[in-house]
């Protein structure tokens, strides 16, 4: 996937593009949809397919106020990737941006600088200034800038109606059952192994520590997970915590115990998938406790794992 990170001179001409554009916080069901029908689109016109994002969110800009990511920019690139998208361009969301107007904006960005030959939009897309950009507005455009325009159905999972606001509250209420059902996938977080205390090596159950930017964790807790390092999945143990029995107040971590893995990760990128939360945070009365403790849970998560593994594969 060709990656264009920030407005500039192209690398090279791109072909045909066929352009869907919005922020994609999470990737779920429905922007699924929207991208895999960009992707259509463009091999019926043997051209490429083309995500147009930002770097943030724009709500947290125009807002001023933090919002926490489902998925990170990086995670997006990864997520856009394994759905076969061509080319990702990543714009700087900020006050500047946020000020130009829908019709500028197409002719600048979608035309001028991509080229587009298609735009497709889901059902609720908006942009520009004062979210005046829509699929009638780009159609009023289209004949005279030469482009076309297609439009996604909204994507229904049930009775549940995916979009990022939803699969954010499932999320910090532990329902991660429903986040599942709309992303179409479990609920992950991806970023960077980093350095540690160490402690759990020292108790026999070692792990890497991970620092998803921006990202939204579940509550606190011990979960089954399934991590994913430079395209190997494995069974893992997740704990999101402040480690109460070792510190009284401890920095917020996401601690993961690999299962039959002994390796270095420092460094390494890792996207933990958490398929079923085992038991709230606990404060124990030793460490010996403890250990006792997550001996168990590595014996829960197998279970579950392998039970989690024979339904996707029967279903």
């Amino acid at each position: 996937m060709l990656r264009l990170i920030g407005k500039g001179l192209l690398p090279r001409p791109l072909n045909r593009p066929i352009v869907t554009l919005g922020t994609f916080d999470g990737v779920h069901l429905g922007h699924q949809a929207v991208i895999r029908q960009a992707i259509d689109w463009a091999r019926e016109v043997e051209g490429e397919s083309v995500i147009l994002t930002f770097d943030q969110h724009p709500r947290a800009v125009l807002s001023g106020m933090p919002l926490p990511l489902i998925t990170s920019l990086e995670h997006r690139l990864v997520l856009f990737e394994r759905l076969g998208i061509d080319v990702c361009a990543v714009l700087e969301f900020n006050q500047e941006l946020a000020s130009v107007a829908a019709e500028p904006f197409v002719e600048e960005y979608l035309v001028r600088w991509l080229g587009v030959r298609g735009v497709l939009l889901g059902y609720d897309c908006r942009f520009g200034k004062g979210a005046r950009g829509n699929v009638d507005l780009l159609q009023s455009l289209a004949p005279k800038l030469g482009f076309s325009v297609r439009a996604c159905e909204q994507v229904r999972r049930g009775w549940l109606l995916p979009s990022s606001t939803a699969i954010r509250q499932a999320i910090a209420s532990g329902h991660l059952d429903q986040a599942e059902a709309m992303l179409g996938r479990p609920f992950s977080v991806f970023g960077p192994v980093r350095s540690g205390e160490c402690r759990g090596r020292h108790i026999g159950f070692p792990t890497a520590n991970l620092s998803p930017p921006q990202e939204l964790l579940p509550p606190r807790g011990v979960y089954a997970c399934r991590v994913e390092v430079e395209g190997e999945e494995r069974p893992a143990v997740a704990n999101i915590g402040v480690r109460p029995t070792i510190h009284d107040q401890g920095e917020m971590l996401l601690e993961v115990h690999l299962l039959d893995f002994d390796g270095d990760l420092y460094g390494r990128k890792m996207e933990v998938r958490f398929i079923r939360r085992l038991r709230g945070e606990e404060k124990f009365p030793s460490l010996d406790a403890l250990k006792a403790q997550i001996a168990r849970d590595v014996q829960d998560a197998r279970r579950i794992l392998v039970d989690a593994k024979a339904q996707r594969l029967s279903s």
